[in-house]
């Protein structure tokens, strides 16, 4: 009796569909499909180092433009300082300047001998002191503020000490100044006190 015959099909596998890669090329062709240009590559890294130095040179550019912004920012704070105390020192010395003829005139009336100095020659000596004071106030822009009777009140120039009743005065105006008072330039340093019509 005869043995069959072993079928083919154990002998070679299956031939791989057609239009499917075989076990054996699937790798290599996977690894060929994978795979990147070599020149693509080398493109794509040159241009990322010029990216890099580009914004490398960008950042040092702004770096540079910042210090610079500070060192000059630096050089206009010295600056407004030094222009503002030169300032400050010209006006004390302008001051000086005009008040030292008053002094002049203190030393002029404190050198005359009491014994012989009149009442009327001190008193004159104290109004040529005050004159030359007030002259000295006045090149500095320094106003008085010295309603005269029947003047309207102004509260931003006068302060009302006292409130009276008055014959010659209207209410609301000023019947007499207490004690004047004084601006410099629009601002008042310190407002007369009168007394006020009721």
């Amino acid at each position: 009796m005869e043995r069959p015959t072993p079928s083919s099909s154990f002998d070679s596998p299956d031939p791989a569909p057609q239009g499917q890669a075989s076990p054996e090329e699937a790798p290599a062709r996977g690894a060929h499909e994978q795979g990147h240009d070599p020149d693509e590559t080398a493109a794509l890294i040159d241009q990322l180092q010029s990216d890099i130095e580009r914004l490398r040179s960008e950042r040092d550019a702004a770096e540079a433009r910042y210090k610079q912004s500070l060192a000059e920012f630096a050089n206009y704070q010295r600056r407004a300082l030094s222009n503002e105390q030169q300032a400050s020192a010209h006006g004390v010395r302008k001051v000086l300047e005009s008040v030292i003829p008053v002094l002049d005139h203190f030393d002029m009336a404190l050198g005359q001998n009491p014994d012989t100095a009149s009442a009327s020659s001190v008193i004159e000596g104290v109004t040529m002191i005050k004159q030359e004071l007030l002259r000295a106030l006045g090149a500095q822009g320094v106003a008085i503020i010295c309603p005269s009777a029947g003047d309207e009140f102004e509260p931003t120039l006068h302060k009302a000490i006292v409130q009276q009743p008055s014959d010659s005065v209207p209410p609301g105006r000023v019947v007499q100044t207490l004690r004047q008072g004084f601006a410099l330039g629009e601002r008042v340093v310190r407002p007369a006190e009168v007394i006020v019509a009721s």
